[in-house]
């Protein structure tokens, strides 16, 4: 019998990326069992490996971003280094790509150019604000597309706009970025051609936005900023208890009533003419929240969980990270593997996406230029070339 085939066996990724979109990207397609070859800096590498030194010396995002891919460092700017990267994406099936504005093209690698001279590859150049209009030349951090598409606007507290705790521009750019590379993929299987798709962080962002930006176009409304309320539902928040606080969230009137009868024995709440539809409820938030945050005071968190859980209503810990990192429901479930680092095996969890057949491979975290002599021998340079090349400053060695 043979193994399950993981998903994207046979597949070569060549990228030229740093930081978090395009890394969260193909560590994706490595997680899917594509093979992916990260083209760094000589010296430096992806900038992202000098963020911090959480991670038994590493930097947590590139330990998070990097996984399973080969390193080979080259000095692009070479002419002899730019043909090498040249000819490793000639072989690869997908290039991907997250520099500056122009930079890609700057360096001699024009993305159309690519796509012409090698019609199977496909191409996926991520940016921050898509290739035209009038921020199409701006420099974009996540932050800063946070800001410029509203997303603060609708996060945070009614006093202060924050960004998100996690870079969810970034996030957003590489999902649909590897979304994108398996739909061409896909459409490469049926037409035999690749081709060239382009991905903005600021259009991911404003695709998230949907509901806030609907509610403006049509309701004239701004969201308000709500912390962990929720702006159209209530109940929504995180609630006392006699010994911390649990977040409960009422999705529909059936949840009223079974909050207010099984869980708080407030049943003569159930058919209230001020709470039993969720517009009254909203728009009586600030007596709802009192009534539930008063009722809730009277049991300790774990009892409360249990009595939310028995009456079906929807309920969560307010954990941090101590909490998530000792969470049930990943160590019952048998999420965490172990991960090679060049400082030592660090603790990693498994890839949201689980084929039930096979379990996706979580390979080892690259030192930089690791790779690079065992990728070039494959395109058939030998001991001497890859030694002269590296005394020249054309390719890094770990």
């Amino acid at each position: 019998m043979t193994s399950p085939l993981l998903p994207l066996d046979g597949i070569t990724v060549v990228a030229l990326e740093q930081a978090v979109a395009a890394p969260l990207a193909t560590r994706h397609l490595a997680d899917l069992g594509a093979r992916v070859i990260k083209l760094e800096r000589i010296g430096e590498g992806d900038f992202a490996r000098q963020y911090d030194t959480a991670v038994n010396g590493l930097a947590s995002h590139f330990v998070w971003l990097n996984r399973g891919k080969e390193s080979v460092a080259l000095d692009l700017k070479d002419p002899d280094g730019l043909a090498l990267a040249r000819e490793l994406i000639a072989g690869a099936d997908v290039f991907v790509q997250n520099n500056a504005p122009g930079a890609a093209a700057r360096l001699g690698l024009d993305l159309q150019e690519l796509a012409d001279e090698n019609p199977r590859l496909v191409v996926a150049s991520i940016s921050g604000y898509g290739t035209d209009g009038p921020l199409r030349d701006r420099k974009a951090y996540d932050m800063l597309i946070q800001a410029e598409s509203g997303l603060v606007s609708v996060t945070g507290t009614p006093d202060t706009a924050t960004k998100t705790g996690v870079p969810s521009s970034d996030i957003a750019a590489g999902l649909y970025t590897a979304q994108a590379v398996l739909g061409a993929l896909f459409r490469r299987e049926r037409t035999g051609k690749g081709g060239v798709v382009d991905i903005s962080m600021f259009d991911a962002t404003v695709e998230w936005l949907g509901h806030p930006l609907y509610m403006h176009l049509y309701g004239g409304v701004q969201i308000p900023r709500m912390g962990l309320s929720h702006a159209s539902i209530a109940p929504y928040d995180a609630y006392p208890s006699s010994d911390g606080q649990i977040l409960i969230g009422v999705q529909n009137d059936r949840g009223w009533r079974a909050l207010v009868t099984h869980v708080l024995e407030l049943p003569e709440l159930a058919e209230h003419p001020d709470y039993a539809t969720n517009p009254q409820r909203v728009a009586n938030r600030a007596e709802v929240d009192r009534i539930v945050g008063k009722a809730t005071r009277g049991f300790t968190t774990a009892e409360l969980d249990r009595r939310l859980a028995e009456a079906g209503v929807a309920a969560a810990q307010v954990n941090d990270m101590a909490g998530l990192a000792k969470h049930p429901q990943l160590s019952e479930r048998d999420r965490w593997r172990t991960v090679e680092t060049p400082s030592g095996p660090v603790d990693a969890v498994l890839p949201p996406t689980t084929f039930r057949d096979v379990e996706l491979p979580m390979g080892p975290i690259p030192a930089l230029g690791e790779h690079t002599a065992a990728v070039l021998t494959e395109l058939g340079r030998d001991d001497v070339d890859i030694a002269k090349l590296a005394a020249t400053g054309v390719i890094g060695l770990a």
